[in-house]
């Protein structure tokens, strides 16, 4: 076979990394327990030791054993659309992978390693919302400028849809990966990776600005993963089940390459098989013994509301050692809930693994140790507003209860600095999270001026560096990682700082009409002064009842909006200190969100002030 060399300049690292990689990769590659270099590497490895094992295993509706994947099938995929690529394609062109849930999307990102070509997971764009999702497809679209859109024959119609819709997507060349001869695989030329090399660009989720693409290097990947495997047992009995979105980082890497890297089964649904029925994602764990699962907060707290009782009685979580918690806010009262409630279910408190991480350091920070569980630590409210983390003696007014990320690993250096001053903050005062170590993505995809800023930071005192500035606000303690918020949410109202999330927390509990996880709390410029705005769904009982209120003119035993706008702001006033300036009551599902189901406050923002909210009341 021949072999293709590297000649785009943007799959190699910056200058400020590209030294120190180098000078390190050899130290921290030699702990890797594979002996692979890339993660073509590393499939080819598991091809060759074990072709017929079984790796991936889609559930269909989440629930019957669908398609599956041995390692030599996924090669010998991988390899036929990678010589398909490579028609079309050299080693740093990018493709868009635009595929439903399945193991479609599975066989074409590995066809893009194979081929060195830089793999870009995106959302597909939905036919009949494209008003909503094509813009953030469009932007990707802009930035990566794609050589191909591989999908599914399934999905192949959805080139006509989003020319018709945009015309400047009618020059992209559209591959169905699935219909792809796999006799191909004979013609495939070795592009021979390195770990410098891209792998692929992970998109920001773009919840406080548009999307960036992170360029993700075969290095980065494989000191990821290694580092994730510290944190769980390492028995034959490993299995993981899923149903995280593969377009998201924490889907694609934690859920779908670290079973790959660790040699054990991954099963897998799609996030709509979960969301209509949560008691799928508990049962098939229960079924296939999974010890791994990892989801979003807001995913616990649906399973404690949606699974009943009797269908608490047939599961047996006793096989779930590690259920991953991250990608937003990690709540306390969702951890206890959902041990309480499942429990008898033979769950376990230790097996609670809050962690974090972020597109940029390729996944994760930190994490929990299944050995430990999670940890909890009180902070009085008035301190943290002042940006110190003050211990209090117990949980109870006026205080806030924290719970850890766990600790970053031996090669991940994380330090807390002042976001203003770049000097590092003193023992227990709150300020940004730099990050250092192999784990630290290459920078921004033809971004040279953010790449600058945000991966390339040095203390202002010693000009120490690079550290990666994280946006993301916290401390440590005892070595261990908490996170408070996000710097760019911050509100600060009459000099005080106020966390967005505590104020929609306590929306949230102020009145049974407004949708759980729905809220953005953020603030305005009035009359020279800053002013809290709180936006938040209803329950489609309140839309009904103010439609049903208009038409007949009855109001007895409906749920008024005054009613539930007045419970926001006692709410707020009574454990915030805090005057609501405008309480905006809209329709259910339609407040903004990622595709990861973070809200966007900025953007909800920006919506407020555009009066273009699907409003149900606003005073």
């Amino acid at each position: 076979m021949t072999q293709k060399n590297w000649t785009h300049t943007d799959v190699r690292p910056f200058p400020s990394h590209a030294d120190k990689q180098t000078a390190n990769r050899s130290s921290w590659l030699s702990q890797i327990e594979c002996s692979a270099v890339s993660m073509v590497d590393l499939l080819r490895q598991r091809a060759l030791r074990r072709p017929d094992r079984t790796i991936y295993t889609f559930l269909t509706d989440g629930e019957e054993i669908g398609s599956s994947l041995t390692y030599s099938q996924l090669d010998t995929q991988a390899r036929a659309i990678a010589a398909t690529l490579q028609e079309f394609c050299k080693p740093g062109d990018r493709a868009l992978l635009v595929f439903p849930p399945g193991l479609e999307y599975v066989s074409a990102f590995f066809g893009c390693l194979y081929a060195g070509v830089l793999a870009v997971p995106v959302y597909p764009p939905d036919p009949s919302r494209l008003k909503r999702t094509l813009p953030r497809f469009r932007v990707i679209v802009d930035d990566a400028q794609p050589s191909v859109a591989l999908t599914c024959a399934a999905l192949l119609n959805m080139e006509q849809a989003l020319a018709h819709a945009d015309p400047s997507l009618s020059t992209l060349r559209w591959i169905a990966s699935d219909k792809v001869n796999p006799k191909l695989a004979e013609a495939w030329e070795d592009p021979t990776i390195m770990p410098d090399h891209i792998a692929f660009l992970q998109y920001t989720s773009g919840s406080t600005a548009n999307p960036k693409g992170v360029m993700v290097s075969n290095g980065n990947l494989l000191f990821n993963l290694h580092d994730m495997s510290r944190y769980f047992d390492d028995t034959e009995e490993n299995c993981l089940v899923t149903w995280l979105p593969t377009y998201h980082d924490m889907g694609l890497i934690h859920s779908l390459l670290h079973p790959l890297y660790k040699d054990y089964p991954c099963y897998s649904m799609s996030p709509m098989a979960f969301l209509q029925r949560p008691y799928r994602w508990l049962r098939a764990i229960s079924k296939f013994r999974a010890t791994t699962s990892v989801a979003p907060n807001f995913a616990y707290d649906l399973c404690v509301r949606k699974i009943t009782p009797e269908q608490r009685d047939v599961l047996d979580l006793s096989s779930w050692r590690s259920a991953g918690n991250g990608a937003e806010p990690v709540r306390p009262e969702t951890l206890e809930r959902f041990y309480n409630t499942f429990k008898q279910c033979g769950f376990r408190w230790r097996a609670i693994t809050p962690g974090y991480g972020l597109a940029e350091a390729t996944l994760e920070v930190s994490q929990t140790s299944h050995e430990e569980g999670p940890t909890f630590l009180p902070i009085k409210s008035d301190e943290l507003e002042r940006h110190r983390a003050v211990e209090a003696q117990k949980p109870g007014p006026g205080v806030r209860v924290l719970v850890s990320c766990g600790r970053p690993s031996k090669d991940t250096r994380v330090i807390i600095v002042d976001p203003e001053s770049c000097l590092q903050c003193t023992p227990d005062t709150v300020g940004e999270i730099w990050v250092a170590g192999p784990t630290v993505a290459q920078g921004y995809w033809r971004r040279a001026e953010d790449t600058r800023e945000t991966f390339q930071a040095c203390l202002a005192d010693s000009g120490e560096g690079p550290f990666l500035r994280t946006g993301d606000l916290g401390f440590m303690k005892d070595g261990y990682l908490f996170v408070t918020g996000r710097i760019k949410d911050m509100i600060i109202i009459d000099g005080f700082n106020h966390y967005p999330q505590d104020i929609e927390r306590t929306v949230e509990l102020s009145h049974s009409a407004v949708r759980p996880g729905c809220c953005a709390a953020f603030s305005i410029e009035e009359g020279g002064q800053e002013r809290l705005i709180v936006v938040s769904e209803v329950a489609e009982t309140v839309q009904r009842d103010v439609s049903a209120s208009a038409d007949s003119g009855q109001t007895q035993g409906m749920v008024e909006p005054k009613e539930v706008i007045t419970a926001i702001r006692r709410a707020v006033s009574e454990c915030h200190d805090l005057r609501v300036f405008k309480v905006c009551l809209i329709e259910p599902r339609s407040i903004h969100k990622t595709t990861s189901g973070k809200i966007q406050r900025q953007a909800c923002r920006s919506a407020f002030l555009d009066g273009v909210h699907r409003v149900v009341a606003c005073e």
